[in-house]
């Protein structure tokens, strides 16, 4: 707990002792005008003095006054009740949703009422100038310590809603991603919880470094992103490496996940480029890279014919097929499309006829091929 600066107790201990006393019997009209005041002046405080709210308001200014007439003369009277109490009052101030800059307007209102009371009791008891000048100085140095513990204890409360929502909202990110699915009644309770709003669709953004802090209205786990808006969310998390997987209703976030994962794994790969992938622009990629071992025997068995081939032949004779099979058009486009005589490409064209037969006018052997040729050529 952070301790209370003195200047002001230090002030009341320098007035005179008997001035405690002969002000007492002011301080029930002194905390009804501060009160109503108070309620006057600072909106927020313009209702029903019922509940919580009138408990707070009413025994905080209550409190207040007692321990500024108890301290009166007294250097030794203890701050520790005060404290708690004016720091308890910081954190009911969040809760109730009021704002710091409320809470401390009321407070100098407050501290304007008193001076004008006790400065109009003076004149009446007949109390020295400058003994009422000391109590305006320890009045308003009475209100900055308040106002600072206070603010402690709203900076406190609000702290621990933030960590307590954070809390929250990764729990909702793992039921969102659990697998097997959590059911829809759990999420929804659960985001109630976090206070965080369900989208209809969301993204997740994987990233190969943690965040600890998620851009406004996303869910994350350090390691990845769940988000509404990946655009944005993109722009904001820049510069880094990271993989967006699709938009999808929010219960098939975990597949855009495991797509977005797997992204990543392509990228250290080198089979795609980052630094910023989006799964939808290499759904062909990631499908083809779906299994690696089936995709390795596809290739192994549609480019066997291949396989006894010097690593030149193959280089020139897959690419001539790819190109032939991108284009199905005539020698010169593919010539013009390899950089080399319309002449060669009949030459290879009549080797891969030999090499494959008649699987090259078969659709599914055909797609085969195609397959198995872009995987071999993303892997060098």
């Amino acid at each position: 707990m952070t301790a209370v600066r003195t200047d002001a107790s230090q002030l009341w201990a320098r007035l005179p002792s008997h001035l405690g006393k002969r002000f007492r019997p002011y301080a029930g009209r002194l905390a009804r005008d501060v009160v109503r005041e108070i309620q006057h002046s600072v909106p927020d405080y313009s209702r029903p003095l019922r509940g919580k709210f009138g408990q707070v308001l009413v025994g905080g200014v209550e409190r207040a006054i007692v321990h500024c007439f108890e301290s009166v003369g007294n250097p030794t009277v203890s701050s520790a009740e005060w404290t708690a109490w004016f720091r308890y009052i910081g954190r009911v101030e969040f809760t109730e949703g009021r704002t710091t800059d409320s809470m401390q307007t009321a407070v100098r209102v407050g501290a304007r009422v008193a001076w004008r009371n006790l400065a109009a009791a003076g004149r009446e008891l007949g109390i020295p100038p400058d003994v009422l000048m000391l109590t305006a100085e320890a009045i308003f140095a009475y209100v900055d310590e308040l106002c600072r513990v206070a603010v402690e204890g709203y900076a406190e409360a609000r702290h621990e809603a933030e960590a307590g929502d954070e809390r929250q909202r990764a729990q909702l990110l793992r039921l969102i991603l659990a697998d097997p699915p959590t059911s829809t009644e759990s999420i929804e309770a659960q985001a109630i919880a976090a206070n965080w709003p369900l989208p209809p669709e969301a993204a997740v953004i994987a990233l190969t470094e943690d965040t600890a802090h998620p851009p406004e209205g996303c869910l994350t786990d350090g390691g990845c992103v769940l988000t509404p808006d990946p655009e944005r969310t993109t722009r904001q998390l820049r510069p880094r490496l990271m993989a967006v997987g699709p938009t999808v209703p929010l219960a098939q976030a975990r597949q855009s996940l495991a797509l977005a994962r797997r992204a990543i794994n392509l990228v250290s790969r080198g089979v795609i480029a980052g630094p910023v992938v989006r799964c939808d622009d290499h759904l062909l990629t990631l499908l083809l890279h779906a299994d690696d071992f089936l995709l390795a025997e596809l290739s192994r068995r549609s480019l066997a014919p291949f396989a006894e081939l010097t690593p030149k032949q193959r280089e020139r004779l897959s690419a001539t097929l790819l190109a032939w099979l991108d284009t199905r058009g005539g020698v010169n486009e593919i010539a013009t499309r390899l950089t080399v005589h319309p002449q060669t490409v009949r030459y290879r064209m009549h080797q891969i006829d030999q090499l494959v037969g008649d699987r090259i006018n078969d659709p599914i052997r055909r797609l085969e091929l195609e397959v198995s040729l872009r995987a071999q050529l993303r892997h060098g």
